[in-house]
């Protein structure tokens, strides 16, 4: 039995990326008390963060997440989104690997459930029946399925492969997407997600900061560890930024919630993903839950890139 992973709270997901990593674990438990009494009730992590931090292993920020909800009793308010697949190779996808890693993951969260579970990236090399059927076999412990970084060709036959199989099918996608980025969540991908019911969590929804409007410059790179990657968007992505400036001078909306609003109102969208390394930043982003923006607004930034 599936359930669609959309919709608890406000239409935002807290990235968990940052826990364990930039956020230690007091800043983390001040950010998610932030958020969840701001309204926000779902979270997305993945085994693989924080795995690029020398002597780390992957699994970090599930621990430091899972202390969390063992900490507050909010298990069961909470809707908690992991992936698998990225700790490896297309091994990970091995029924009995995929159970173990499964297992790991849950023990790490605290919890003999998940509400959302990802193949964080797709394997071409594999029959999809296979991923469809090694993903169908952790039904027991979780709730949805979702795949990340999947083409529309391949999550199309893993519609297929599952009703076919009678197994649990992916009901959740997790592309990137913003208002900077778009190629990876096309008109196919949109028309498939609305078709079938998928609900598109994207990540990067401010594009790692760049729709805050922090980075307009290269002297602007040193202000965060992902600083270094701003450089080619502060060349393409400056129109988007002179749009959205003018639309915060009208709504006295922050670059941040207006990024977040416009995904939030695009086809087959369920909630945008954005991670904070404060309280502040938390703050602001639940803001865009009380941002409306006009269709000449929307328009405008739909045509800005």
């Amino acid at each position: 039995m599936t359930s669609n992973p959309a919709f608890a709270g406000i239409p935002l997901v807290l990235g968990g990326n940052v826990f364990g990593w930039t956020a230690d674990q007091d800043t983390s438990f001040a950010i998610l008390d932030a958020f969840y009494e701001a309204g926000g009730r779902m979270v997305d992590t993945a085994d693989v963060y924080s795995a690029w931090v020398p002597g780390h292993k992957g699994g970090e920020s599930e621990t430091v997440l899972g202390a969390w909800l063992a900490s507050r009793g909010v298990r069961k308010d909470m809707r908690i989104h992991t992936k698998t697949g990225m700790l490896g190779g297309a091994e990970l996808y091995g029924p009995e690997r995929l159970l173990q890693s499964l297992g790991h993951s849950l023990e790490r969260l605290q919890t003999d459930y998940l509400d959302l579970y990802y193949a964080h990236k797709d394997y071409p090399e594999l029959p999809i029946a296979d991923i469809v059927a090694a993903f169908g076999g952790a039904a027991e412990s979780v709730r949805s399925l979702g795949a990340s970084n999947f083409t529309a060709a391949r999550l199309s036959e893993a519609l297929t492969a599952a009703k076919d199989a009678g197994t649990m099918p992916f009901t959740a996608l997790q592309n990137e997407y913003n208002l900077v980025s778009r190629t990876n969540y096309g008109a196919d991908l949109q028309a498939l997600c609305t078709t079938n019911g998928i609900a598109m969590f994207p990540f990067y929804g401010i594009a790692n900061g760049f729709l805050t409007g922090k980075y307009r410059s290269e002297a602007d790179f040193g202000k965060s560890v992902r600083g270094g990657r701003m450089k080619e968007l502060i060349v393409t992505g400056a129109p988007m930024l002179a749009a959205m400036d003018t639309i915060a001078a009208d709504t006295g909306a922050s670059l941040a919630q207006i990024a977040l609003a416009w995904l939030a109102v695009q086809p087959g969208i369920g909630a945008p993903i954005a991670s904070a390394t404060s309280v502040a930043q938390v703050e602001e982003l639940c803001g865009m839950a009380s941002l409306t923006l006009s269709a000449e607004q929307l328009a405008r930034l739909t045509a800005a890139m």
